[in-house]
């Protein structure tokens, strides 16, 4: 584990004494300047809500759920912040709702920008699989 992480999490930890804690440390995206740009949304305060396609969970990996700690990096590796997930939601792509997109807080903050980001992201994911991506194909928010 790179130091720096560790290190944080310690700084975490004790500052709002925790036990037993864990988190998971992820950068979002799919490349750098993806990462920077949503990691300091959620740093600002702006970018509270995030989704992730249903398949890209592993058979072994465990889905998020609420009280969950995420170490948010900046595309370099180093962390940015820590979150707690407090809302957990599996519900088909096409289902996403204008409160959600808002508080994912990119673009505009409307679903419309949302849904073409976030589509052509999932179709992106999806054609490396070598699979397609419907609108009804569930998302973790």
């Amino acid at each position: 584990m790179n130091h720096q992480i560790h290190a944080y999490w310690q700084r975490f930890v004790t500052t709002h004494r925790l036990e037993n804690a864990h988190y998971d440390a992820w950068a979002f995206g799919d490349d750098a300047e993806t990462a920077n740009q949503l990691a300091e949304l959620v740093v600002k305060g702006i970018k509270t809500a995030t989704t992730s396609a249903l398949e890209d969970y592993e058979s072994n990996e465990p889905l998020p759920k609420a009280g969950d700690y995420n170490m948010i990096l900046w595309a370099d590796g180093t962390p940015a912040c820590i979150t707690q997930t407090k809302v957990v939601e599996i519900v088909p792509y096409k289902w996403v709702s204008a409160e959600h997109a808002f508080h994912e807080g990119e673009g505009d903050r409307s679903l419309t920008y949302w849904r073409t980001v976030h589509e052509a992201f999932f179709k992106n994911e999806y054609q490396r699989l070598k699979q397609s991506f419907p609108p009804q194909y569930p998302v973790c928010l």
